[in-house]
């Protein structure tokens, strides 16, 4: 029995209110961590946001052979030789519309090769792109590899179709010698009407946290004044 008669009110018995006050703090406990959790991603994220920021609008520094998670985004420059029949086209989404990345081989005069996005082109220009020769500075924004393909589309580098910009994948299927970087560049903008067009780099972060934090507390609070109304209720039950 979880309730008991007393001058026609019902009262909840021990068992039931204990159970009940167990469930509400790990419920309570429950939510609050993940609110607090939510909070530190809050900070964690606006950190990644100032620092992402801050390396964007930095002056280019020399491209280096190796890069970590700390180095992405980070503006670079680099000299040296296109490998334009090397080059793959990866499929992309822009504010262009749908089309391509012209991904090109790049073998850097400081002894290394390092892919380089130079940019979009649509469909009908997939093979209509400039192709420039001899030395060439790239400036623009270092990019770690996208591994394995799109989503749901793997690469198939057999069939030469490209849905990520894996360097390790795309160096091997096009058979680059040497040493290659790994990571990619995204090139700066080039004229105005020319093609490939750089610069269009997206680099923006869900920034959900704050929202996410006060739905896990007000969650927390409609728990404890679930509670609080009904031990008042039963209070009330027992002292009448």
């Amino acid at each position: 029995m979880t309730t008991a008669q007393d001058g026609g009110r019902h009262r909840r018995s021990p068992a039931f209110l204990i159970g009940l006050t167990l469930i509400a703090i790990l419920f309570f406990s429950g939510f609050c961590a993940l609110g607090a959790w939510q909070v530190q991603r809050l900070g964690w994220k606006r950190d990644l946001i100032a620092r992402v920021d801050a390396r964007i609008h930095a002056l280019p520094v020399p491209a280096p052979f190796t890069a970590g998670r700390a180095d992405e985004y980070r503006r670079v420059h680099v000299s040296g030789r296109f490998l334009h029949d090397k080059a793959v086209l990866v499929q992309a989404v822009t504010v262009r519309g749908a089309g391509f990345w012209v991904l090109t081989p790049l073998v850097a005069d400081r002894g290394f090769t390092v892919m380089v996005n130079r940019g979009f082109v649509p469909p009908e220009k997939r093979d209509g792109y400039a192709r420039p020769q001899g030395e060439q500075r790239v400036a623009g924004l270092l990019r770690l590899s996208e591994p394995g393909g799109g989503f749901l589309r793997a690469n198939d580098p057999a069939a030469n179709r490209w849905f990520s910009r894996d360097v390790a994948a795309i160096g091997a299927a096009r058979g680059i010698r040497g040493p290659i970087a790994g990571y990619f560049i995204d090139a700066d903008a080039s004229a105005p009407d020319g093609l490939p067009v750089g610069g269009l780099t997206v680099v923006t972060f869900p920034n959900n946290h704050l929202q996410y934090a006060v739905t896990w507390f007000m969650l927390a609070a409609m728990v404890a004044g679930a509670y609080i109304f009904v031990m008042r209720h039963e209070w009330k039950s027992r002292r009448s």
